[in-house]
């Protein structure tokens, strides 16, 4: 029995956009700075938009799997509670590539987080690094 999966791979900060939209609270990628003449990621290829198209077309490519990542702001805009309509983006893209015959496959964790929670728990100066330990 073959198990590859031939499949496609993103980050959600990489590729969604609406950064300020559906109770997105600012992630750790948007407040970061961007050197001129880089695209940042509010826009990004606009996955939040275009998801049903772009998975529809990895059907058309024949993949069998797709793996993307959660933006935690989107989930938890300010690192405490839960932001519904979050939940129900990501749920979408789940149902849409099992509709399919894509196998989903989230990573909970691609190198960004609520910038709320960095806000709240990050000391800036620590004058002894043995506090941390």
């Amino acid at each position: 029995m073959n198990k590859f999966l031939w499949g496609a791979s993103t980050s959600g900060f990489q590729v969604e956009g609406g950064y300020n939209l559906g109770g997105k609270g600012l992630s750790t990628t948007d407040v970061r700075h961007v050197k001129e003449g880089i695209a940042d990621t509010k826009v990004a290829s606009d996955h939040y938009h275009h998801f049903k198209e772009d998975i529809l077309l990895m059907k058309e490519l024949g993949l069998k799997a797709y793996r993307f990542s959660f933006c935690w702001a989107r989930i938890m805009p300010d690192g405490h509670h839960v932001n519904q309509e979050g939940l129900e983006f990501y749920d979408q893209i789940i149902q849409l590539c099992l509709e399919n015959d894509i196998e989903p496959i989230p990573t909970l964790y691609h190198f960004e987080m609520p910038q709320a929670l960095v806000d709240e728990f990050v000391v800036e100066k620590v004058e002894n690094a043995s506090m941390l330990c």
